[in-house]
């Protein structure tokens, strides 16, 4: 059985942005104090939620380096480090590894994209390249490919690659990875909405968005189904269903920011491509958050 990295909610925390499109490291500092303050087990740096797509290279690693130093070992860091370019995505790692990261969060490779061969060819040699252990990232609505529950049982047997982020949204993928890999690869969640059913299915947990805004409730939900407390995690999630629906209301990391400045953060707006929200949506976000009592 390998070491699990943490169980419960980590976030895929945003990369708060000054007025002249900088990033605000002072305000990421705020926000990791925030989550760990309220019970989030592992912060995610320079994730999708992240922006991690419009970083600079100096950028990527500074925001990485700045999250280990902010964290100071309360909580497991794990850094973004994934690239459809296999080599960036070794050189990457090698430096998350440098500066301190517990983990690494490495993306299927996107728009070149890759047969399941091509998949273990990339893995194998990131995975080669450093002794972190590494989580798989499998986003195929954002990368155009899907890691099969057959290739993540070939790459399980890597010994340093110890998780999957699974955000296909296809729960029959899923218990069918939790059935040929059992202890070599633990699962998490990357939708909110399936916490319960992927830790059903012996997930470890979440890597979420909704823990930027609400990061007590999205451990406790976990936390939970953790202890097969399922009807009392079913009640919380429900309550927040129409909320976390409101967070993919536009595309990823838009809608999450924008609740972060409703709730008074000041985390700025996402760089292009993406823009800032329609009035008309962000009134619909901002009425499903009175709902559950996270503004006026």
């Amino acid at each position: 059985m390998k070491k699990t990295i943490f169980t419960g909610a980590g976030v895929a925390i945003v990369t708060p942005m000054n007025a002249d499109g900088s990033i605000n490291y002072d305000k990421l500092g705020e926000l990791i104090d925030f989550n760990i303050d309220n019970g989030t087990d592992a912060i995610i740096i320079c994730g999708t939620t992240g922006e991690s797509s419009t970083m600079s290279d100096e950028e990527h690693i500074e925001c990485i380096r700045y999250a280990v130093e902010r964290t100071a070992h309360r909580v497991p860091v794990i850094a973004g480090t994934g690239s459809n370019h296999t080599e960036y995505a070794v050189n990457l790692s090698k430096t998350a590894e440098k500066l301190g990261a517990d983990a690494l969060l490495c993306v299927t490779p996107y728009y070149n994209k890759t047969s399941q061969a091509g998949l273990i060819a990339h893995y194998t040699a990131i995975a080669e390249a450093v002794s972190l252990p590494i989580i798989l990232y499998n986003v195929p609505s954002r990368t155009g490919v899907n890691i099969l529950p057959e290739t993540l049982k070939k790459l399980s047997e890597i010994e340093n690659i110890v998780a999957v982020k699974e955000a296909s949204g296809n729960i029959s993928q899923v218990a069918k990875i939790a059935a040929l890999c059992g202890d070599d690869l633990d699962i998490y969640s990357g939708n909110d909405d399936q916490i319960i059913p992927i830790i059903a299915l012996g997930g470890k947990g979440v890597i979420s968005v909704l823990s930027n805004c609400m990061p007590f409730e999205t451990h406790e939900i976990a936390s939970l189904c953790l202890e097969n407390r399922y009807g009392e995690a079913r009640e919380k999630a429900s309550r927040l269903l129409a909320f976390t629906n409101g967070l993919f209301c536009d595309v990823n990391p838009i809608p999450v920011k924008e609740a972060l400045n409703i709730m008074g953060f000041d985390v700025g707006e996402c760089r292009l491509p993406l823009i800032r929200m329609t009035d008309e949506k962000i009134a619909s976000l901002r009425a499903v958050m009175a709902e559950i009592g996270l503004v006026k």
